[in-house]
Parts: structure tokens; sequence; C-alpha cells
């Protein structure tokens, strides 16, 4: 039976109203992959027409389900597709048995669903080393498809859960040449958050007609500003997938489309903080903007090493207004910073600035803010038009508890 972790105090009140995306539907089963009690399995169906786009974790460890993905892209839309993914098992560093694995599953999905094995995508999420029971999964590839349905995404979002403490969805709707186009993604993420290129498991469906490079343009263009800018831990996962699948059944073509392009991205925005707010043991979700670098390049770098500091994120679990923790970030980042032009604030208090600690700098109202779940802390650095926003959570002992016993 999988643990039952308590629900995040940073949570969304409830699982979101997604509008159904024509062209796809969803179904989830128990296979037993590692646990037992609970979908652990969901298949996504997409029809003739579908183009795919995505983006991958770069790390040099990323596992077979990743690398099979990866050269799959670019097919050709008019064979359909089916989305795959199973959790408990991340099928990574599994050697031949990894590889041999999704060859398995990849071929009974594709006679499954009647679409090729170049068009069958699947994703694997949980535990690192131990082979993939893909019997389980292969066996109950009849059941997932006799229930397929457009309702399904809310149980495929609960289906792909390993840590995280809720389902994570989000949608979006613009009116584009007369006809409404929807959006509608999930997600999965809290623990090993810190992406490269994409993160986590994260799947996107629209009913609109786009050109696969166009698409794939835009998602890449959109995870640069989204996913690339959080992390709850440093570590960069093996497995971190993310897939945006465009049906074409509104018949409205958002090829190049800037309302389009936005409204993806504010998608992908929202599940990627949700991804944050639920990271493992989090109690504070914090946004860090970094101004004043040298270039937007070295402010993420700037706000990934703020945001990435245990000395910065256990200052925020104990609310402690630590502005020295923020300097030392800064300072040990790579990118460049001059000590006596340094800025911070925490909230709406002026904490330093010239280098130096403001004369007006009241402790205790720095402190009134860092009692609060929404933390903000602004750095500016002075010295070029630079700018970077990144977003993380505050590390607590809610996450070693989690951790330390994630394979028992």
């Amino acid at each position: 039976m999988a643990k039952t972790l308590a629900v995040s105090p940073l949570a969304p009140e409830r699982f979101p109203e997604l509008p159904v995306i024509d062209g796809v539907r969803f179904a989830t089963v128990a296979a037993g992959v590692r646990y037992s009690g609970r979908t652990d399995v969901m298949l996504a169906q997409l029809d003739p027409g579908t183009a795919i786009a995505g983006v991958f974790t770069r790390s040099e460890t990323r596992s077979a389900p990743v690398l099979d993905c990866q050269s799959k892209l670019g097919g050709d839309p008019a064979d359909g597709a089916a989305i795959l993914v199973n959790s408990g098992n991340s099928n990574a560093f599994t050697g031949k048995n990894g590889i041999a694995a999704v060859e398995a599953i990849t071929a009974a999905a594709a006679t499954a669903c009647g679409v090729p094995e170049a068009r069958v995508f699947t994703a694997s999420t949980g535990v690192i080393g131990e082979p993939l029971p893909h019997e389980r999964i292969t066996a109950k590839l009849q059941e997932l498809v006799d229930g397929l349905s457009t309702a399904g995404i809310e149980s495929a979002a609960r289906a792909i859960m390993t840590t995280d403490t809720y389902p994570k969805g989000a949608a979006a709707q613009i009116e584009v040449s007369g006809r409404t186009v929807s959006i509608a993604g999930i997600a999965k993420g809290s623990g090993m958050i810190a992406p490269d290129m994409a993160t986590m498991l994260v799947y996107i469906f629209t009913d609109a007609v786009c050109d696969q490079a166009a698409l794939q343009a835009m998602v890449s263009a959109a995870s640069a500003r989204t996913f690339n800018c959080i992390t709850v831990d440093s570590d960069t996962s093996t497995s971190d997938s993310l897939i945006v699948a465009a049906t074409g059944a509104s018949e409205a073509d958002v090829s190049g489309n800037a309302d389009f392009a936005e409204a993806l991205e504010a998608v992908m925005l929202d599940l990627a903080h949700q991804v944050v707010r639920d990271g493992e043991g989090a109690t504070k979700f914090v946004e860090i903007t970094v101004t004043g670098a040298a270039s937007d390049g070295d402010a993420r770098t700037h706000g990934m090493s703020i945001a990435n500091s245990p000395l910065v994120k256990t200052a925020i679990a104990g609310e402690d207004p630590n502005w020295g923790r923020v300097v030392m970030a800064v300072g040990k980042s790579g990118a460049p910073a001059d000590r006596d032009k340094l800025a911070i604030r925490f909230g709406d208090v002026v904490v330093a600035e010239a280098g130096w600690v403001s004369p007006q700098y009241v402790e205790a109202d720095a402190a009134a803010h860092m009692k609060g779940q929404d933390i903000r802390i602004a750095v500016d650095l002075g010295i070029g038009d630079g700018a970077a926003t990144v977003w993380t959570c505050d590390l607590t002992h809610g996450y070693i508890d989690i951790n330390a016993d994630y394979r028992s």
C-alpha cells in the first residue's frame, strides 16, 4: 500500500474544472507496479491528426522511456498517438532491462490502441534502479482501452502521482478565428525538482490545430520561463518529461499565434507553481526576482543560487529574515555581481541598498513577511538590465522524513 502523505498546506482547495479536449480520451488502472490499493497507470489515446511536441531532461543518466520519447518527436500526426505512464518505478538505471521493458510496453500499447509503435510515448516515475515489471502494465492494456473516456483527465493526474500530496491540473481557453480553443494540462512532481529542459512529468492537451515545428518552438520557449525556473531541492530527475499534444479537433490553426502561445505558457506556469507548492515537506512558496544583472541568464543564475541554497531555504522555513544568506548565495553563484551595489527586499521591506543594510530597515517588518505562506525576495545587482524570476519552497524536516523512507 502506498504511504499516505498529508496534503501540502500550499495546495489549492480542489482540483480545477478542466475543459474536455476533443480528440483525446483517458483511462487509468491499478496495475500494482509498486503500489497496491491505488491507480498507478494512465493511458491517453489521441486521435489521428495530433501533433506532438516535448522537452525532456538533459540528465546524462536519463531513463530508457525518456530516450525513447526523444527519438519519436516529429512523427506523422496522421497516425494518431498514445501516451502511457506508470508511477512507482522510474525504469531508470536499469540497463538493457529498461530498454526491453520500453519495447515490450510500446509494442503492446501499439497493438491495443491501433497506432504505430513510433507514436506510443511512455513515461515511468518512481524508484530508480529497480527493473520495471512491465508485464503488470501490458496485462492491463485491454482494460485501459475499454475504459477510455473524455472525462478521465483528473483520474489520470492522480494515477501518475508518487510523493505528490495532490493531483495537479490547469487550463485555459481563448478565441481564435471565431472558434474556442481549449488547453488542459496535468503534472506530477514533488521532489527531485531542478529541471533542465523540462520537469517531472507534464502532459498538456489542446484541441488546436498546430504545425509540429511551431508547437515545438512554443513549448521550448515557454519551458525556459516556467518549468526551468523552478526548484525544490536542486536535483534534476532522470525522468523529466513534458509532452504537449494538439489534436486539431477545434479546426482553429494556432501555428505562430501569440495569444495561444501566451495561454499555453500560462497553463505551464500554473502547473510549475503547483509542483513547487507540493514540494516535499514544503510550508512556504517562494518567489525570487533578480534585476540589474549583466544579462537575463546571469539573473537566472543568481536566482537559482538563492533558490537552491539550503541555508536560505532553512532560514525561510524558520521564518528568519536572514539577508546575509541571500548575500552569500549571490556571491557563490559564479555570475558577475558587485557587492557595493547590491540591494535586497523581503516583500515590500527594503533590507539592504548600495551594498549595506538600509538605514530604514526594521527587522520586525521583514520577520512579519516571513511568517506568511507566500514569500517574496527581490535582489537588484545594479550592474545591468538583466532580469529573471524563479520559484522555490522552503526546506523543512518533512523533506528528510519523506526521502529517508522513500524506498521502504
